[in-house]
């Protein structure tokens, strides 16, 4: 069992994410005893007779005023048996490319949906991010089954409707976990609750620390975009050429055969460098600097890759698109494409397909994306990169689409079908 897991929620608008997320980091004792005193204060100050626990975590001045999460929050907590980063994303429709960028990393997903609404568009469309993103696991919490007075029927209808939503989207049937919880009386959160006799399945909490979470396999194959040069020119070091950045993912060992893209240089791995001394081995997630047997022509947005397990090296791409801008897509826009370290300019051409969300279905040559549309494009790009497959290797299937005008981000792209 992994011993940290990633998580995210997601959720529509006032089903109780924030209070959820502020009970669990009540619930495991990770609340400083300065934090309880000042939401304990906030709460009387409002009325409340108990603590508003969201206040734990909507820490933004206009989400306190609102009453909305706006921006992804990342909470850390623990217990005796795992350790959790928890992404709190927002739930309105507006800011679903918040959802996108805290879902993108996540091992498990909670989704919330209020008992008394059931699944609604914005379940169901956070659902299929979810499922496009490929979040392996996925929780429905039922919040707020005290207002429908612990109704066994209510939960059963709204579970089986979502099991078969997800289902649709790719999730095996049975793989998707649903409880019945209150985040505001704490109900089946950490504790087992005595008011749902009927439900026999686990807590939120023994959930999140037993489910099974597969590490980075160790068997991908290398990736490593180049973020810095390093050559110092001293006389301890005058002719020191390093490579440093972030492996993506896979490992690298001295002595592997690497190849530098998109050029298809080959070269051989000497050594690995951190700032705690050289390693024998490295993996995805760590920071280092890379030693080759050859002086080559390598600058930051050049892509490292195992030799024998090369990436596709090409200047036009087919890809899904998560559209997050105001301004609708058309094709022929230029655009900037910034994947790993390696910013490139792009011409979007055909929109090949829509993906409705709601009617699980997509349609074809679409005019248009408008904002949260999921799209299948095919951009042209000024250079060539080395991609993967979302589906293989997520760190090298992953780009952004950059408004070249002002920087903004337009869109969040997956490279591959991700949907039929």
């Amino acid at each position: 069992m992994s011993s940290l897991l990633r998580l995210a929620t997601a959720g529509s608008v006032d089903d109780g994410k924030s209070t959820l997320v502020g009970r669990l980091l009540y619930d495991t004792k990770s609340v400083l005893a300065d934090q309880l005193d000042a939401v304990t204060r906030a709460s009387v100050d409002k009325g409340l007779s108990t603590p508003d626990l969201s206040l734990l975590v909507d820490g933004l001045r206009s989400e306190r005023e609102q009453g909305i999460t706006i921006d992804v929050a990342y909470r850390y907590f623990a217990t005796p048996k795992r350790s959790f980063v928890l992404a709190d994303t927002p739930g309105h429709v507006q800011y679903t490319r918040n959802t996108v960028t805290g879902a993108s990393t996540a091992q498990l997903a909670v989704l919330l949906v209020d008992a008394r609404k059931g699944v609604i568009e914005q379940t169901r469309r956070h659902a299929a991010v979810l499922a496009l993103l490929g979040v392996p696991n996925l929780v429905l919490a039922v919040n707020k089954i005290d207002l429908v007075g612990y109704d066994e029927a209510i939960f059963t209808v709204i579970a089986e409707e979502f099991a078969e939503h997800a289902a649709s989207l790719g999730y095996e049937r049975g793989s998707v976990l649903a409880v019945p919880v209150s985040a505001l009386e704490g109900d089946n959160v950490a504790v087992k609750s005595d008011k749902t006799p009927w439900y026999s399945g686990p807590t939120l909490l023994e959930h999140l620390e037993t489910v099974p979470v597969a590490p980075d396999p160790h068997d991908s194959a290398f990736r490593f975009p180049v973020q810095y040069v390093i050559r110092p020119r001293t006389a301890d070091h005058p002719d020191y050429r390093g490579y440093a950045g972030q492996i993506a993912a896979g490992t690298v060992r001295p002595g592997d055969e690497i190849v530098v893209l998109p050029q298809g240089i080959r070269s051989r791995v000497e050594g690995i460098d951190t700032a705690d001394g050289p390693l024998a081995e490295a993996g995805a997630g760590t920071s280092v600097t890379l030693l080759l047997a050859d002086d080559l022509d390598i600058s930051r947005g050049d892509l490292i890759a195992a030799a024998d397990r090369q990436p596709t090296v090409t200047d036009e791409i087919t890809a899904t698109l998560c559209w997050l801008s105001a301004k609708a897509l058309k094709p022929g826009a230029r655009v900037l494409v910034k994947h790993g370290t390696r910013t490139v300019q792009a011409l979007v051409g055909e929109l090949h397909a829509r993906f409705d969300e709601q009617a699980l279905s997509s349609v074809d040559d679409p005019a248009t994306l408008e904002l949260n549309d999921i799209g299948r494009v095919t951009l042209r790009l000024a250079e060539e990169i080395g991609v993967d497959d979302y589906g293989v290797s997520p760190r090298t299937g992953a780009f952004l689409v950059i408004d070249p005008k002002d920087g903004d981000t337009l869109a969040a792209g997956l490279v591959g079908e991700r949907f039929a």
